[in-house]
């Protein structure tokens, strides 16, 4: 078996690509993942077009992964951090949680909780990839 991971990030508007970037290589870092280790950077749906956001993605290699509000919502029971602020805006309790969970699939788990800069959050999940049996 192989470990993907998937960072969920979550920014405010006006947020730099440095500082994204920055949070997804300080989360890889706090896992002890090299960047190889990174399958994708999701997001909402309604901000993965964003100029930040594609550039730090593209800092790894990758394009922004969006995820749909109905997805969001669909991993929020297993969301272990909470924020009033999304909750409030978004119905969720962290995106970047719900997002780095739903892009990683359902039989994903959380490697590392939500961390944060001054505009930015990142999640990690696990997506467990089965290698071909020989």
């Amino acid at each position: 078996m192989m470990d993907a991971l998937v960072a969920g990030i979550g920014f405010r508007r006006g947020t730099g690509a440095d500082e994204i970037a920055a949070l997804i290589a300080r989360a890889l870092e706090e896992v002890g993942a090299g960047r190889s280790h990174l399958a994708a950077v999701a997001t909402a749906a309604d901000r993965a077009g964003e100029p930040a956001i594609r550039q730090a993605a593209a800092e790894f290699g990758l394009a922004p992964r969006p995820v749909e509000a109905a997805a969001l919502a669909a991993c929020d029971a297993r969301v272990v951090t909470r924020s009033h602020r999304i909750e409030r805006l978004r119905g969720i309790g962290s995106l970047a949680e719900a997002a780095a969970l739903a892009a990683a699939g359902p039989k994903s788990r959380l490697a590392l909780l939500r961390i944060v800069s001054a505009g930015a959050t990142c999640a990690l999940a696990v997506q467990t990839l089965r290698a071909p049996e020989a």
